[in-house]
């Protein structure tokens, strides 16, 4: 039986994720480079009991032309590091999931697992991860070490671009795999810290991985002990059957993008039977709605601020997320019919922030929990805990002598 309750994310960027939001926001526009806009904006969600926040990719430079620097001057440029922010944030929460964006293509997979091994220790066990897969050239040319040649979106068919993107997935499952390995390199029990023998750890409890696959060869173990969660969550960002396939090889959760209600049911049945072909072991993936959000007190207001930002953005300001204009009450009905189709939450993106955020918190949140879909407040635990996932056990445990 589905959980009659919804898993509730906010994903944090800049000053909001539309493209005039800096225009509008009554913070300052240096503010998305100080640590307090981060912290306040983190304390906002953890206050009304939000599962988890998103921190988005520092490595393009939004948004950007395909082939580097459009040239514009009329949008908010430029970022924190994601993971970064995540740790500063980390010691000033105490329940709230941290989900930072990494690239995988031009990051090795063993300085992701043990940067987010120590998120997961520094937050006691709040922290996740977002892979991302890299197709634009100006991204490659940011680090030097490898080209893509231009990927034409109106021509995904193409078979040079099929199997370019695929190389790219493929290389992103192993690099998803290799950091999973180096989490489970250090058994839960290694450190024995025993003072009356001078052992520290149990060597028979470090691994090796000793991973060798068609882009990276690793030993490990890792440097850093076993996460408090054992695995902290990954997530996909997903828009189609190759990534629904990634997301059900190698995530816990991941957030899709329907346009209505139908589509939703229908990405729900197509990740799910891709689970099956991949033969997913473990439990379900957690499946999540993107909605783009712009909230007021009334419809027409909602409107209006709509209009204004889309004035002020000399662009069409489309989204890869289905777009919500309304009040608070209209979306928590929108949340509660889409619900039905089987996603178990739904990840906001603030339009403008922090004033759809404090809509969100403050009055979408009540709305929700008036209807019985939203919990009062964190029950404790890990984020695992928080999403209903297990702690898995460790592959290599097994292994050790008795």
């Amino acid at each position: 039986m589905p959980d009659p309750t919804v898993q509730l994310a906010v994903a944090l960027d800049g000053l909001g994720w539309h493209p005039a939001a800096w225009r509008l926001s009554p913070a300052d526009p240096t503010a998305a480079l100080s640590p307090q806009w981060w912290a306040a904006l983190a304390a906002e969600a953890e206050r009304a009991a939000l599962d988890l926040l998103t921190l988005e990719d520092g490595s393009p430079l939004p948004p950007g032309a395909a082939d580097g620097p459009d040239g514009r001057t009329d949008q908010l440029r430029g970022r924190l590091d994601p993971l970064l922010v995540a740790a500063r944030i980390a010691p000033l929460t105490q329940h709230i999931g941290l989900i930072p964006t990494i690239g995988v293509t031009h990051t090795e997979p063993f300085h992701v697992s043990t940067s987010v091994a120590t998120l997961d220790h520094v937050s006691g066990g709040r922290a996740g991860w977002r892979p991302r897969v890299s197709v634009r050239r100006s991204e490659t040319r940011h680090v030097g070490r490898r080209d893509l040649p231009d990927l034409d979106p109106a021509q995904l068919d193409d078979p040079a671009t099929v199997r370019i993107l695929g190389d790219l997935f493929a290389e992103a499952g192993d690099a998803v795999e290799v950091v999973r390995r180096l989490w489970d390199s250090w058994q839960d029990d290694a450190e024995i810290r025993d003072v009356a023998s001078g052992r520290f750890v149990d060597r028979d409890r470090l691994h090796y991985i000793d991973f060798t696959g068609r882009w990276f060869s690793v030993k490990g173990p890792s440097i850093v002990p076993r996460p408090p969660q054992g695995q902290p969550v990954v997530a996909v960002l997903a828009h189609s059957s190759l990534p629904y396939a990634f997301a059900a090889r190698h995530a816990d959760v991941v957030f899709v993008t329907p346009a209505d209600a139908a589509h939703a049911a229908a990405i729900v049945a197509e990740i799910r039977a891709a689970e099956e072909i991949v033969g997913r072991v473990g439990p379900p993936l957690r499946i999540l709605a993107d909605l783009l959000v712009l909230l007021d007190q009334t419809p027409a207001l909602a409107r209006q601020r709509r209009a204004r930002l889309d004035s002020l953005a000399t662009t069409d300001g489309r989204s890869d997320a289905t777009a919500f204009t309304g009040t608070p009450g209209q979306l928590a009905d929108l949340i509660e019919q889409w619900h039905r189709t089987g996603l178990a939450g739904f990840r906001l993106r603030p339009a403008v922030l922090p004033d759809d955020l404090t809509a969100i918190t403050r009055a979408l949140v009540p709305a929700l929990r008036e209807r019985n879909l939203f919990r009062a407040g964190y029950p404790g635990g890990t984020l695992r805990d928080l999403l209903g996932l297990p702690r898995p056990a460790n592959r290599y445990a097994a292994e050790t002598p008795a």
